[in-house]
């Protein structure tokens, strides 16, 4: 970028080329009292050059609530969802996942998160109408094999699972074709593919959804317990990473967490300490996600016909629009339902 592209008063431009401030980046990291000391600006033209730099740095105009109101922000596309495909949990999630913004899905192994994770990847190829976002899936495999005769599976009972999808439209959706998989085996790989592989198919409309599992994963075996410092720089970049994508390209993220066991002293000596799980990755992690959904498996079975499953549950931890709320599941050979009634 050239000063000179920027709308400022010559005096300005000159001051600043003085002082060896090669972008507006630098001239935002430095602070408005320091800014005058290196330029020898007045406040006034300071103020100035910081509001010429930060106009110049944002990538998108800020956008009113009367704009959002009346549709005239495609790129944010107020109140769309990727539903699920389970009436049962639209309702729990207030219509599916939220475009804008990272979600977590945590949850103990075995409890149904990747079993949630694939049926997401085929919602998302449906039409709006439908829930979906019209557009295929990414999905980022950073410890197991993808579970591709489980997604098969997946495919062909959408007609159980999509009653309420026209069988000629679920007919016509090549469903594995827009499926695509990556394999990331350490944090250089897994920062190579969503700054390039992932941003080149956002950017294309091939896809509409980005499937992390997991995201514990890497940052456990890649960091000792002593480098939480340089662990907590790295979930950083990725979260912001994220996110970038995400609004960018309005497009739901999904990242797939595991837990770890808190253990809780009771109060009678003589009682021994109780346990629960929370997701992994601390508070640093927790603060970077926008929503936040646990996954549990419970005691009991449930049945449906010739089927039975273990009882689960999905639980809205956090949200900014949604209630504390939980909701009872099985996972069938059609995918994740809710139950309405365990019974």
């Amino acid at each position: 970028m050239s000063w000179d592209q920027l709308r400022l008063k010559p005096q300005i431009i000159s001051a600043v080329q003085r002082a060896h401030l090669k972008s507006a980046t630098e001239v935002l990291c430095v602070s408005g009292p320091d800014l005058q000391k290196m330029t020898g600006l007045s406040r006034s033209d300071v103020q100035e050059l910081l509001h010429a730099a930060a106009s110049a740095c944002r990538t998108h105009q800020p956008i009113t609530a009367l704009q959002l109101q009346r549709g005239e922000c495609p790129r944010l596309e107020s109140g769309l969802r990727l539903g699920t495909g389970c009436p049962v949990l639209d309702q729990l999630l207030r219509g599916g996942l939220p475009v804008g913004g990272v979600t977590e899905l945590a949850g103990e192994s075995g409890a149904g998160k990747t079993q949630l994770g694939l049926q997401l990847c085929l919602s998302v190829q449906y039409p709006a109408e439908h829930g979906g976002l019209s557009a295929g899936a990414l999905y980022i495999c950073t410890e197991d094999p993808f579970p591709i005769k489980r997604l098969q599976q997946l495919i062909s009972e959408q007609s159980v699972l999509r009653s309420d999808v026209p069988p000629s439209l679920i007919s016509r959706l090549q469903f594995s074709d827009h499926v695509y998989i990556e394999h990331t085996a350490d944090l250089d790989s897994l920062q190579a593919c969503l700054s390039r592989r992932a941003r080149l198919l956002l950017a294309q409309g091939v896809v509409r959804l980005i499937v992390v599992d997991s995201v514990a994963a890497l940052f456990r075996c890649e960091f000792q317990a002593d480098d939480w410092l340089e662990r907590n720089k790295q979930l950083l970049t990725f979260s912001s990473m994220l996110h970038h994508l995400s609004q960018e390209f309005t497009t739901p993220v999904l990242c797939i967490n595991q837990v770890t066991d808190v253990f809780h002293q009771s109060e009678s000596s003589s009682s021994s300490p109780s346990s629960s799980v929370s997701p992994a990755l601390g508070l640093a992690w927790a603060n970077q996600v926008t929503v936040r959904l646990m996954m549990r498996r419970l005691q009991g079975t449930v049945s449906r016909g010739d089927q039975s499953s273990a009882l689960r549950s999905l639980e809205v931890v956090f949200a900014p629009h949604l209630a504390r709320d939980c909701r009872e599941v099985g996972v069938w050979r059609e995918g994740v339902r809710g139950v309405l009634d365990p019974a």
